[in-house]
C-alpha cells in the first residue's frame, strides 16, 4: 500500500536527494495541488519510509519510483528540517532527510507513481544552481538555491546541518 494511503498523520520520516548529474545540475520535480495547479512549486525526489525502510533504502527506492534512475551514488545526509503542509485535502508533518546522490543517468521516467504522485505532479527537470538562484519559482525547502551553491562551492558538510522548521 502507497506510504501516502496509510499516512494518518503523526510525524511521518522522509527521506529526500539532492540529485546530482556530471555538470552538477540538481533533479527536481514540479509539483501541485490536486484540486489547483497553479498552486505549484518544485521539489527534491523523495518520500516517507515504507515497513523497516532504513532512511537510505527509502531515499533510493523513492528515487527510482519517481524519476526511473537507478545508477546511483548514495552520499551523506546533508540536511535535516522539519516541515508542516496542507496538501491534498489533510496536513502532513514530516521529518525529512536530504541525502547527496551522484548519476549519470539523466533520463527521467516515472513509471512507479503513486496514484497521487500522478495527480500531483508535472514532470521533471535538471536545473543549474544558476538557474535556481534566477527563477521566481517556489522550491521547498526554502533557500533550497543557497544551501545548493554552499554544497557546490564547499562540498558536504561535516554532520547534517539542521534547517529551520518551515510551517506552511
Amino acid at each position: 500500500m502507497p506510504a501516502e494511503a496509510t499516512y494518518e498523520g503523526g510525524l511521518r520520516k522522509v527521506a529526500r536527494v539532492v540529485l546530482l548529474d556530471p555538470q552538477e545540475r540538481v533533479l527536481l520535480l514540479h509539483g501541485y495541488e490536486p484540486d489547483d495547479p497553479a498552486d505549484d512549486w518544485w521539489f527534491t525526489p523523495g518520500g516517507g519510509l515504507e515497513g523497516a525502510e532504513t532512511r537510505e533504502e527509502a531515499a533510493l527506492r523513492e528515487l527510482a519510483e519517481e524519476t526511473g534512475i537507478t545508477e546511483v551514488e548514495l552520499g551523506p545526509v546533508l540536511w535535516q528540517r522539519r516541515c508542516s503542509f496542507p496538501f491534498a485535502g489533510r496536513r502532513w508533518d514530516q521529518d525529512e532527510w536530504y541525502y547527496l546522490a551522484r548519476t549519470r543517468q539523466t533520463t527521467t521516467v516515472a513509471a512507479g507513481f503513486t496514484d497521487l504522485e500522478r495527480r500531483s505532479v508535472a514532470g521533471a527537470r535538471w536545473w543549474t544552481c544558476q538557474e535556481l538562484t534566477e527563477a521566481h519559482e517556489t522550491v521547498y525547502p526554502t533557500r533550497f538555491a543557497e544551501l545548493l551553491r554552499r554544497l557546490l562551492d564547499e562540498g558536504p558538510p561535516a554532520r547534517p546541518e539542521v534547517l529551520d522548521t518551515e510551517i506552511v
